[in-house]
């Protein structure tokens, strides 16, 4: 009953039209802020998509790196177990090094990665290999697959195999000999079989080559590795892998999921989400103001219909109900109409690629969006507390109205 009162204040023809004036611009800000809300954590949502698959090509579901140090030891019997954990679908173990890599009187610093060959099975890097193809050879003849960042920057063209590049490592519990530095250095000679292009991070940092040359050059022992990367059969099983892992390995070994991997990155585009979140909801503000001066016109209006449903036995929380379920129905034109607003601007968006990127440089060329009902969820409710705060000074207004009783003469 509240809200057929109020429908009928809404559409009723008021005594001054600026009443209904201010009502359909109250209405209007909300419809603004709905879809500003929505619009904008859609393209927020397609970006933090959008590098999470970019970040999921060189990050596995799980890694396992020693809790201490930079090597770790795994055993025949260990990896064993691990293979036949529930839910593992494959591990590829691998080997990192900080580098200096020379080609010529070109020379950069690269982090040198090696990887076995079920590499391929727990990562989709070989996917973005752009140029040449994805081999790594053997400990003989190691090849290397470098990021473009790095092709770039020594001048190489990945795909000939003409001379190979010069690779050096810092030697194993070595001491730094002042006079010639380079002593406390291992060189070897790594050719080039292509380059990947996935993200700036990676493309300007990483080089892949084979575990085993790797493993040589860091004098690493049959069962030492840096690290073991693994892919799940389902990601959504990994909190319960996760255990069982750390069940067989002990405490020795830490067992981090993708997130894990990058907690600083998933922190930082949650922290950004909410801050533009609140810059939004400056929008629906705005609205509340203007929402608080047609409804406390409207009990100005109104006074006479109070009066009546005061001495008809209404109670002042019927009253308040009544002006209350004004300011909703007001935000849920508003909110229904901008959601509206909202996926017809993002389809567009989708299909005709409105808004395009500037620079050209990113992996895409225009700004990607992504739906969550999450999303939607938290703008319905975000617009239902603004128009309760709103409508609920003007109802309270309305409920304390007194009842004037005349006697006749």
């Amino acid at each position: 009953m509240n809200f057929l009162f109020a429908w009928r204040y809404f559409k009723s023809k008021k005594s001054t039209n600026a009443i209904n004036v201010i009502a359909w611009v109250s209405v209007s800000a909300v419809i603004v802020g709905t879809a500003s809300l929505i619009v904008v954590l859609s393209v927020f949502n397609g970006f933090e998509d959008l590098v999470k698959s970019l970040y999921a090509t060189f990050y596995t579901d799980i890694k396992v790196v020693p809790s201490t140090g930079k090597v770790m030891r795994l055993s025949a019997d260990q990896l064993k177990a691990i293979g036949q954990v529930n839910g593992v679908a494959a591990y590829s173990l691998v080997a990192e090094e900080k580098a200096l890599l020379q080609n010529g009187e070109a020379q950069t610093i690269v982090y040198l990665k090696g990887v076995d060959k079920d590499y391929g099975n727990v990562s989709t890097l070989p996917e973005k290999v752009k140029v040449g193809k994805y081999e790594i050879g053997d400990e003989e003849k190691p090849f290397a697959i470098l990021g473009v960042g790095i092709e770039n920057a020594l001048g190489v063209w990945s795909d000939r195999d003409i001379l190979p590049l010069t690779v050096y490592l810092p030697k194993k519990e070595a001491s730094l000999n002042i006079t010639d530095p380079m002593q406390s250095l291992s060189a070897a000679n790594l050719y080039t079989s292509g380059a990947f292009a996935i993200q700036q991070d990676f493309d300007n940092k990483y080089v892949i080559t084979n575990l085993a040359f790797l493993k040589r050059m860091m004098q690493m022992g049959p069962d030492e590795y840096s690290g073991l990367e693994i892919s799940l059969k389902k990601v959504s099983e990994e909190s319960r892998i996760q255990d069982d892992l750390q069940n067989i390995l002990g405490k020795n070994y830490t067992i981090q999921t993708r997130y894990q991997q990058n907690q600083g990155l998933y922190s930082i585009m949650q922290l950004e989400k909410w801050v533009i979140y609140g810059v939004l909801c400056l929008i629906l503000v705005v609205a509340a103001f203007t929402m608080i001066g047609s409804l406390t016109m409207l009990v100005l209006e109104k006074q006479k219909d109070i009066q009546v449903l005061k001495a008809m036995g209404a109670t002042n929380g019927r009253v308040q109900s009544i002006f209350i379920s004004e300011g909703f129905l007001l935000a849920a034109i508003g909110a229904v109409t901008g959601t509206i607003l909202a996926l017809l601007i993002c389809w567009a968006q989708v299909t005709f690629k409105l808004v395009m990127l500037e620079g050209g440089s990113f992996v895409i060329d225009y700004y990607p969006v992504k739906f969550l009902f999450s999303d939607f969820l938290l703008v319905f409710c975000t617009v239902l507390i603004v128009a309760f705060l709103a409508a609920w000074f003007p109802a309270r207004k309305a409920a304390l109205e007194p009842v004037e009783l005349r006697s006749g003469n």
